[in-house]
């Protein structure tokens, strides 16, 4: 069986998309993927043993500069009527990804109005399925991949079938003890303060650390170098594509993330890792794996679910609800969950 996968973005929904891979090459041992994603991703694809060809989509590329669609849209229709699928299953529950499923040749499955992100996309799918939103996202892409593709839903635990042999990188530090502090993220309010990740940095050194910070634009590591500034045991990672810097993250005795899909990739890479959250709330999106660690802020307004801050009272840092959730707390969680030094 050839089945196109249609799940574009972002770093974190894909990568939530791995256990239902795994669960479908299991039930099906003959089935293979190929698999649409925007060029940014493209590497997800590869370290799945399921996944043959990997589709770039450079939607957000296009976005910005309109007329590439024209010039990289014909490359795009014949990557996509190339082949006959038996199964073009979308995803991602948008308009856009409706539409990029609907070029291809094959039977087309997605969510139903009640289920997909955007109800009209549900219009251009031949077969809809209804999955129940008010559950984790890992969940509900496992059963629809399991509706779609005809087994039964098993019952065993996430595996995200990566084959972490592939993402060996060189390693940044002789005896592997050292800590990943993904500090990025999208929203403003989803940042930790950074007086609180310098201080985190701190005690991870007392504990003789070293800490590596990645950064995945300026404004990340105008961040991380303010992170790192004056201080031996810090690090600010050089620009990496996401294989390598899976790589690194999968050599680390620990991680520390805020809500970002780093964070999520940590977790697909079994590492120990603290994940902060303040502004959202991880029971539907939260890291999903062995030694992961969800610190949500208890605060009145949280979890938001907004892009900004919007309280307006006093407060000991900002956002304000990342008071309740400490650097020394946060250190004392990972410390007792690291991995042991090599």
């Amino acid at each position: 069986m050839r089945v196109l996968l249609v799940k574009t973005s972002s770093l974190g929904d894909v990568v939530h998309a791995l256990p239902a891979l795994t669960d479908a090459a299991a039930a099906r041992p003959e089935i293979r993927f190929d698999w649409v994603v925007e060029e940014s991703l493209t590497d997800i694809p590869g370290w799945h043993p399921a996944v043959d060809r990997t589709i770039a989509l450079a939607s957000r590329r296009w976005r910005r500069r309109p007329w590439a669609l024209f010039r990289d849209g014909r490359g795009l229709w014949s990557e996509l009527r190339g082949r006959r699928y038996d199964v073009v299953l979308d995803a991602q529950g948008l308009i856009k990804s409706a539409i990029v499923a609907g070029i291809a040749r094959g039977s087309r499955y997605g969510l139903a109005r009640d289920s997909a992100r955007e109800p009209l996309a549900a219009c251009l799918y031949r077969h809809r399925i209804s999955i129940d939103r008010r559950q984790h996202a890992i969940d509900r892409l496992r059963q629809l991949f399991a509706a779609a593709l005809q087994y039964p839903l098993p019952r065993s635990d996430v595996d995200y079938g990566i084959c972490i042999e592939r993402l060996c990188s060189e390693a940044v530090e002789s005896d592997r003890s050292y800590l990943v502090f993904l500090h990025g993220t999208t929203w403003p309010s989803k940042l930790w303060p950074e007086n609180y990740w310098r201080e985190l940095i701190q005690l991870a050194n007392r504990d003789g650390r070293m800490v590596l910070l990645p950064s995945g634009n300026s404004a990340e590591r105008a961040r991380a170098e303010r992170l790192a500034a004056d201080n031996k045991r810090a690090r600010v990672l050089p620009d990496l594509d996401l294989s390598g810097l899976a790589g690194v993250i999968a050599g680390a005795a620990g991680a520390v993330a805020v809500d970002t899909g780093l964070g999520h990739l940590a977790a697909a890479l079994t590492v120990p890792c603290v994940s902060i959250y303040g502004a959202t709330d991880p029971r539907l999106t939260g890291t999903r794996a062995a030694q992961q660690h969800h610190l949500v802020a208890d605060f009145a307004c949280a979890p938001c679910l907004s892009r900004r801050c919007g309280y307006s009272g006093a407060a000991a840092v900002t956002p304000a609800c990342y008071a309740t959730v400490p650097p020394a707390r946060v250190w004392g969680t990972l410390r007792a969950n690291l991995k042991t030094k090599n």
